[in-house]
């Protein structure tokens, strides 16, 4: 496609990767390379590094697995951010302190989205400022913090230099690139499944393609493979890092446990580098000299490591790599040792379904939500198209299964799914 010319970009901004497509009113262009360091140069890590004791402004930071090497040959010495997307329906989180500069989260967003849009521009020798950006079918269950995230994403990509800025929910866009044979008119739900939301769309699609108001219904909930890592953390492994630290005020009686807000930040891999601002900081080293044994102090000990050196990506890494091998097996060992730091943790695959019965239970509570909303059964529905790693955990098929039957699932094109099929959304949308 050599003599293709771009005239609007398609984009998958997504909590964990990003991908850029692109369509111009005849052709639809497949995902570009934007990222050389990548096994998949395709496939960019929503991943922002800022080294510290340097000027920091935003063409000095390193993005995706440059950001990622960066992070690992620096000592951990400096900011890494990752995540960015889950903050978007967060009203109170609007600034952050790098260095001497303090950034609002458009602006952090706009930093992958220029480099993007960039990267783009160069690979076809073209300057585009049109584009057509992904949604999650919710950012948020409140409408008025869905609407508030929508434009906070919005204003970030006309800061990254788009002049036209429109939405796609990215189940729907999945469901224009489903590519199985269709004969007639046909029901399809699509789950997709990312790192911070899962999404539902049903739509009455032909094998001439389907129009928007062919979408019966769009639902999902902010709750994916992210939270699920965090429910991992929390029931298993948040023990190694102070969460069943007991201490006593001194001049106090009341024995206290580890406070709720700071746990929480332990178990999201968003939220845990929140744990090195100096106010947590001065709290754990509290914690730390009032606790009641060695254990404990041994625990906190290893949370002011995993702060200090910022080891919370490394950390959560190894999480992730754990929740995926509990999709295949039914026992496993996470081991993690650093300086200060040595873990070896049995974990079995019933002990993650227990501990994320919650995060499971809106997962499957939103795909039931969906078929209520468009007064559908799980009977009428032909065809199932699913993406995203989460599809993958046993529980979550096994729901599938049991409303849908092993027969119509249909995996879509991994990472791909939604950016291309955003591409045949915007080639639509020009014509």
């Amino acid at each position: 496609m050599a003599s293709f010319v771009p005239e609007v970009y398609a984009i998958d901004f997504g909590t964990s990767n990003s991908l850029l497509a692109a369509a111009n009113r005849t052709q639809v262009h497949p995902a570009v390379p934007l990222d050389p360091r990548a096994e998949d140069p395709t496939v960019l890590r929503s991943v922002l590094f800022f080294p510290e004791a340097q000027e920091l402004q935003e063409e000095r930071c390193f993005l995706g697995k440059a950001a990622l090497d960066e992070y690992v040959a620096r000592g951990s010495r400096g900011r890494l951010l990752r995540s960015l997307k889950r903050f978007l329906p967060a009203r109170g989180f609007s600034r952050t302190q790098i260095g001497s500069r303090s950034y609002a989260l458009e602006e952090l967003i706009a930093v992958v989205l220029r480099e993007m849009r960039l990267r783009a521009d160069h690979f076809f020798g073209a300057h585009v400022e049109r584009a057509v950006l992904g949604r999650p079918a919710r950012f948020s269950g409140r409408d008025e913090d869905d609407a508030f995230a929508e434009e906070r994403l919005r204003a970030a990509a006309r800061l990254a230099g788009f002049r036209r800025v429109d939405f796609c929910p990215e189940p729907v866009a999945a469901a224009r690139d489903f590519r199985g044979e269709l004969r007639g008119q046909k029901l399809l739900l699509v789950g997709d499944f990312g790192g911070g939301t899962s999404d539902y769309s049903l739509v009455r699609m032909s094998d001439g393609g389907f129009a928007l108001e062919n979408v019966l219904a769009t639902h999902g909930v902010s709750v994916a493979g992210d939270a699920l890592d965090g429910s991992l953390m929390r029931s298993r492994l948040a023990r190694h890092f102070g969460a069943e630290v007991r201490y006593r005020v001194p001049l106090g009686d009341n024995i206290l446990g580890m406070p709720r807000p700071l746990l929480e930040k332990l178990c999201s891999p968003a939220e845990m580098s929140l744990l090195g601002q100096r106010d947590a900081q001065s709290f754990l080293q509290d914690v730390r000299s009032w606790s009641l044994g060695a254990e404990d102090r041994r625990h906190i000990d290893q949370l002011l490591t995993l702060v200090d050196d910022t080891l919370g990506f490394v950390v959560f890494e190894a999480v992730e790599h754990t929740k995926k091998q509990l999709s295949s097996e039914l026992r496993t060992l996470l081991s993690f040792h650093v300086p200060g730091i040595d873990i070896d943790q049995e974990l079995t695959r019933e002990e993650f379904e227990s501990g994320a019965r919650r995060e499971l239970g809106a997962i499957v509570g939103a795909l039931d939500a969906t078929l209520a909303r468009a007064g559908v059964t799980s009977e009428a529905v032909d065809v199932v198209c699913l993406t995203g790693g989460t599809a993958r955990v046993p529980r979550v098929r096994q729901a599938l299964t049991e409303r849908f039957g092993v027969d119509r699932l249909h995996s879509l094109r991994g990472l791909h799914a939604v950016v291309e099929g955003l591409a045949r959304q915007a080639r639509w949308a020009l014509n």
